[in-house]
């Protein structure tokens, strides 16, 4: 029974319990194995404190005891004797009956007692069959007698030997319609438990200390919310979530279907100046924000950010959580696996790379009737195709079902894909910087029998799957896009798919967990989605679009959802407009970019900064002029924002070297040149507090009319969409297409691909080409060496000159100085 009742528990197609039992198995344990929501007897445990403590409205009162209650009136002043009623039941009825101003007796029926108490007793209530040696005279003439037994519910019980047989038929029916009564009950507040909820956060307080210690002691210094109660607090249901330890939890898309009704929040995007060597520091931006927003002001928040790559992590870049008293917590299991995202994608990515080789040398190896045989086997003396075999045999124009029924030439065309190694794009990957992996040669095992082609490694998140996890808007969308992907062409020169090779549904098997946001909390207690993670220099650079849409619904109508783009806004905001909202249909509200005076001075014309030694006098001390020719950089990338129509709020991450003179100026300059508003801030230093203003000034520039509109036209040839990206953004004089690009881009339009955004793969360095050229370089062309296609993702993206899709180890990796204590676990030196 208890597990009949556990495995009903977890159903959510079944909102309530009812248990019709023989007497004996009313156990304490059959009735708690009931949750408390479901228990429509209101007999658990739960449900009888939330009676005894008088929440009515959290409690279900027990059907029979319901029926007793009602036939029973004015009790005021008189005496009840409770009879064979124990447990859950006797309790209830003792808890409403004294709260009606009666006299409460209780007794078993073999108490030697029982005789005086009964000639005591107004009224008895039976709780048990009565036995055959309790005579019926023991009970004082005009005494109401009724019979609550459990067996009343199932119209099971003998009648015939108590008092008032009328009376108790009566009982019966009444507490079956009780029952019911409670079923609606139960039914409407599960009803009201699907609609949205308002938030019920309970923030961390943060005690900021000075000096402000390292990131991972700052971190370690706060008791992080178990995630089940952050998820409740934001109105996330229990069935909704799938919790990770003690701190993340997974969250379901069925969440979307739930909330569809529900208005979406305010969107706004954090990007940033050109990055130089010194940070800007846009993460932290959006978590002082949203910690300010939610803990200081009250306005419901979430920040939506990407996961961050092992590599650099273990490389030169460190962590991407934030920083001081504006993080996400906590910071090394946010900077470290999290919850395997990148490894799904990894062996995603990877299974797909091990068909291709593996197909072409089957191919090359049997004949069209071997290869045949070995693709559709008989199979328990049945020979059939798989699903995914019969969507090839149609996109074939073969509409057979019977795999003896094919002719040769058919066979041939369904078991050859024929792919030319030369032209694979597909490639391994691995979460780890290493540079020795860029080229490689596969094949030199003499069981691959002399195919050898060189071919590389990338970084997991350059992977075109990870770039289909930030932009899928649902499981089945996201097997299309898998299914869309081309790995290389035939020697016809068409394209090959996942599809083809018949990966798709074990691709979507490998990534049907890491499709669902990861739910996190910052210092002060706020939510946060972690989810997905594509570099901006080689990807779109965004996280997800799902867990932007599910942030949305959660933080309600006057709510705001915080995500980030990467690197400078001429890259990753560039993207996050004219491709991500474009797959997501989302229009933001503002866009808050982040400069400090440190990297302005940089791009004004400062000396170049070397990673770990002490920073030069022109960073430490006050210089308006090497600022105030800095800030070309950023009122160039308020122009950009201007493009598509977004009020913009500048955020100026303060520093202590910083003078007031040179915070002024550069507040001066960012509203001269169209800013809506300019905020210094103090998060890192002071938590939400010191992003108190910014939150503000971003209220209310949310308020302002939105024009937004999107920088070209999709339609619009391939060249021109590249050069109206390199020209109005990037300031580029024109572009130079070399022959292979031109080659690609001409492959692409006549395979039916040139209708796709653009997605620029660029250094960040720089606006230009040359990362050694800060500020805002002009008069520039700019080089397109090759031009690449993920069409699963949906993007055509050229390379700028040079790109490397793998990064390499430093001298000194970040791995130097991380370590684990064997005592207490607890990892040493992240950051």
């Amino acid at each position: 029974i208890v597990n009949e009742i556990a495995r009903l528990n977890e159903d959510p197609n079944v909102q309530g319990l009812a248990l019709d039992l023989p007497e004996s198995l009313y156990s304490s344990k059959v009735l708690n194995a009931v949750k408390p929501e479901k228990d429509v007897d209101g007999l658990s445990d739960v449900n009888l404190g939330r009676l005894v403590r008088g929440d009515a409205c959290d409690c279900l009162v027990p059907p029979a005891v319901s029926a007793v209650m009602e036939l029973l009136e004015d009790l005021g002043g008189k005496t009840v004797l409770l009879v064979g009623a124990g447990g859950a039941m006797g309790a209830a009825l003792q808890c409403l009956l004294q709260r009606e101003g009666a006299a409460t007796m209780s007794c078993w029926w073999k108490a030697p007692q029982l005789r005086t108490k009964l000639h005591q007793a107004d009224v008895v209530v039976v709780g048990s069959t009565k036995p055959d040696d309790v005579p019926v005279s023991w009970i004082k003439p005009g005494t109401t007698v009724i019979s609550c037994s459990h067996d009343l519910l199932s119209e099971k019980h003998n009648y015939g030997q108590q008092n008032n047989h009328a009376a108790e038929n009566a009982v019966g029916s009444l507490a079956i319609a009780m029952r019911m009564q409670n079923m609606v009950k139960n039914t409407e507040r599960w009803i009201q438990s699907q609609q949205y909820r308002k938030w019920d956060l309970r923030c961390l307080k943060l005690q900021p200390l000075s000096p402000v210690p390292s990131d991972i002691e700052i971190s370690r210094a706060q008791s992080p919310k178990a995630v089940d109660v952050l998820a409740k607090e934001i109105g996330l249901l229990t069935d909704e979530i799938e919790i990770y330890g003690q701190t993340k939890a997974k969250v379901r898309l069925s969440l979307l279907e739930r909330l569809k009704d529900q208005p979406d929040g305010k969107y706004v995007l954090v990007a940033g100046i050109t990055p130089t060597p010194l940070g800007e520091g846009k993460s932290t931006v959006t978590i002082g924000l949203v910690q300010a927003l939610t803990a200081h002001l009250n306005i419901n928040s979430f920040a939506c950010l990407r996961q961050p790559s092992q590599g650099p992590t273990f490389g030169v870049k460190g962590g991407a959580a934030g920083g001081g008293y504006a993080q996400v917590i906590p910071m090394e299991e946010f900077n470290l696996h999290l919850t395997g995202d990148i490894h799904a994608i990894t062996a995603a990515n990877n299974l797909l790379a091990a068909a291709i080789d593996a197909r072409i040398l089957h191919e090359n190896t049997q004949s069209d009737k071997a290869l045949y045989n070995r693709l559709v086997p008989v199979v328990n003396g049945v020979r059939g195709f798989s699903a995914i075999q019969l969507a090839r045999l149609r996109r074939l124009g073969i509409n057979k079902t019977d795999p003896g029924t094919l002719t040769e030439e058919e066979i041939s065309k369904f078991a050859r894909l024929d792919i030319d190694p030369s032209t694979i794009t597909w490639q391994r990957v691995v979460d780890t910087n290493d540079r020795f992996l860029r080229k490689i040669t596969v094949g030199q095992a003499k069981t691959e029998k002399g195919f050898v082609r060189q071919a590389q490694f990338d970084i997991a998140v350059a992977s075109e799957i990870m770039a289909i996890l930030a932009l899928t808007t649902s499981l089945q969308d996201m097997k299309e896009r898998l299914g869309r992907m081309v790995v290389a062409n035939d020697k016809k020169g068409e394209p090959v798919t996942a599809e083809d090779l018949g990966v798709t549904g074990a691709l979507a098997v490998l990534m049907k967990d890491a499709i669902k946001p990861t739910l996190m909390q910052t210092l002060e207690g706020t939510p946060v989605f972690v989810h997905a993670g594509p570099f901006a220099n080689i990807a779109h650079g965004n996280s997800s679009v799902l867990a932007d849409k599910i942030a949305l619904k959660l933080v309600g109508e006057k709510g705001f959802v915080v995500t980030e783009a990467g690197f400078g806004a001429d890259i990753g905001m560039e993207k996050f407009f004219n491709i991500k909202c474009r797959a997501s249909g989302l229009v933001p509200s503002v866009v808050v970019l982040v400069a400090t005076v440190r990297a302005l001075k940089m791009h004004g014309g400062g000396p170049n900064v070397t990673a770990g030694a002490p920073l030069k006098k022109e960073y430490t001390e006050e210089n308006l002029q090497l600022v105030a020719d800095g800030c070309c950089n950023l009122q160039k990338q308020i122009q950009i924002t201007q493009l598509f129509g977004v009020p913009v709020v500048v955020a100026l991450n303060v520093f202590k070297t910083d003078s007031p003179a040179e915070v002024d100026l550069v507040c001066e300059i960012a509203k001269q040149s169209g800013a809506f508003d300019a905020v210094p801030c103090n998060h890192w230093s002071a938590g939400g507090k010191g992003a108190v203003k910014l939150a503000q000034a971003v209220e209310k520039a949310a308020s302002q009319k939105n024009s937004f509109k999107y920088l070209y036209n999709l339609e619009l040839p391939i060249v021109e969409k590249i050069r109206i990206i390199a020209q109005k953004v990037y300031g580029a004089q024109d572009i130079e297409l070399s022959p292979a690009a031109q080659s690609q881009v001409d492959r692409y339009t006549r395979q039916g691909f040139g209708s796709l955004p653009i997605c620029m793969a660029k250094t960040h360095l720089s606006l230009s080409h040359q990362p050694e050229r800060k500020g805002v370089p002009t008069g520039f062309i700019l080089p397109i060496s090759e031009v690449r296609a993920s069409i699963g993702a949906g993007f055509i993206y050229p390379l700028v000159g040079t790109m490397s899709t793998m990064p390499g180890l430093p001298t000194r990796p970040c791995f130097y100085d991380i370590d684990l204590d064997s005592v207490t676990e607890q990892v040493k030196g992240l950051f």
